[in-house]
């Protein structure tokens, strides 16, 4: 049965992709974005269709989207602060735009009975060591004079409320952690290593790799995550419960440089750059980051299809057709 969806953020990276891949299954999607990270560019094609709608206005106004939210029968809750760098600058902003918005789209989902889909992120596990990270393990996060933890402690606040409406409300809650989603149309601007090591490399600047790129990751192609959230959309039992969304393909992000570097045929030279020049004094990163993924598999049957060498080919392949143009 084909649903109407709204979706907070719908203008980003992730929410445009999740847009055209509802649209391709015929559900009608709403979207409300206030553009400050996400851009008119990633939704243009859709504003012609009858089954998109776009609404220019931050997540937190609350006229709009009960508007909105009226109409839907569920919501996709993307809208927050992105990037490591936005997170260390503003984080007034990081801590007010994830926890206010959170708390206006739950109200909003249970005054018209959505199911609400929370996006939360894998920082939430700050600088735990145990690896790989289950929802259910505990979590250690730094201090409260290092603007990360606001980040990540934000995002788990945002996860207590979702579930709190869950048990206090009944209301249809399923919050999810993003592992590192990569893909095009995925901005460099607020510190996303991938676009910002393939734009180095294409232009032959320097990679920088922040720290001694030791550290790894594990790079999730945004259309595996896209189909993830949309089978949790579609499962009864995933309501109530947490899962993690990644691939288990894990990186360095030194050999990720030269990886990229390699696939540009680039000349560029990579160079370490401090934490402490990069973000801020004191700055904490974490070593590992990689994903248990068999809460996910077991509810829904999600695994990552495409490893990371496809998803660098395609990012690689679109950033040329955008210095084309």
């Amino acid at each position: 049965m084909k649903k109407r969806f709204l979706i907070t953020g719908g203008a980003g990276f992730i929410g445009s992709h999740l847009a055209e891949r509802l649209l391709e299954s015929g559900n009608a999607v709403d979207v409300i974005d206030d553009l400050s990270t996400g851009s008119m560019e990633n939704v243009r094609e859709l504003l012609r269709r009858t089954d998109f709608n776009f609404a220019r206005a931050p997540v937190e106004d609350a006229v709009v989207l009960d508007r909105l939210s009226s109409k839907n029968d569920i919501i996709v809750h993307l809208a927050a602060a992105v990037g490591v760098k936005l997170i260390v600058k503003q984080p007034v902003r990081t801590i007010e735009t994830n926890i206010k918005g959170t708390e206006a789209v739950l109200r909003s989902a249970l005054r018209y009975g959505c199911r609400v889909l929370i996006a939360s992120t894998s920082e939430v596990y700050g600088k735990g060591i145990k690896s790989p990270f289950t929802e259910d393990q505990d979590v250690i996060l730094g201090t409260t004079d290092k603007s990360r933890w606001a980040y990540a402690a934000s995002k788990m606040i945002d996860e207590f409320l979702a579930i709190s409406y869950y048990r206090e409300f009944g209301l249809e809650v399923i919050p999810f952690r993003l592992f590192n989603t990569i893909g095009p149309r995925q901005t460099g601007t607020y510190g996303m290593v991938v676009p910002t090591f393939v734009r180095q490399a294409m232009r032959n600047d320097p990679i920088t790799v922040y720290g001694d790129g030791s550290q790894s990751r594990c790079f999730c192609d945004v259309r595996d995550a896209v189909e993830a959230i949309l089978a949790l959309c579609q499962d009864p039992s995933s309501i109530g419960r947490l899962f993690n969304i990644g691939t288990q393909e894990e990186i360095t992000i030194r050999d990720l440089a030269v990886k990229i570097r390699s696939m540009t045929s680039s000349s560029s030279r990579i160079v370490t750059v401090p934490y402490s020049e990069a973000y801020e004094e004191g700055f904490e990163d974490m070593q590992r980051r990689v994903p248990d993924t068999t809460r996910i598999w077991n509810a829904v049957g999600w695994k990552p299809k495409r490893t990371l060498e496809e998803s660098l080919k395609e990012i690689i392949d679109h950033e040329r057709k955008m210095l084309r143009i």
